[in-house]
């Protein structure tokens, strides 16, 4: 059974930095699609930035691109997600998501594809 145990969410001020980590278990990180979703109170859940395994391509949001970078260490199969200049609309759950489809212009949501971690809370505030 896939499991995958997020971490490193906060409260951070605008500008700040967070680093969050996606732990992963049962099953191997370089051998999927991986990535972040976000989702915000009201709001539709995001694709925030993704993996492509099978070229090694990246994905990220224009609302997140330059700011945020997406890796994965294989030694320690976790997936990161670096998050710079931080703003408050950052603000939101976020989720990592394995199996779901990284394309080079987009990351989507769909019910019922892909598993996912708990969601590690995210508030960007002074």
């Amino acid at each position: 059974q896939v499991q995958l145990v997020e971490s490193g969410g906060g409260l951070v001020q605008p500008g700040g930095s967070l680093r969050l980590s996606c732990a992963a278990s049962e099953f191997t990180l370089d051998d999927v699609d991986i990535g972040w979703f976000r989702e915000a109170p009201g709001k539709e859940r995001e694709g925030v930035s993704c993996i492509n395994n099978r070229d090694g391509s990246t994905y990220y949001s224009d609302s997140v691109k330059g700011r945020f970078t997406i890796s994965r260490d294989s030694a320690k199969n976790t997936l990161y997600l670096e998050m710079d200049s931080l703003k408050p609309e950052d603000t939101a759950i976020y989720y990592c998501a394995v199996d779901i489809p990284c394309y080079r212009n987009g990351y989507y949501y769909a019910v019922d594809i892909g598993s996912w971690g708990q969601g590690t809370q995210v508030t960007v505030s002074s």
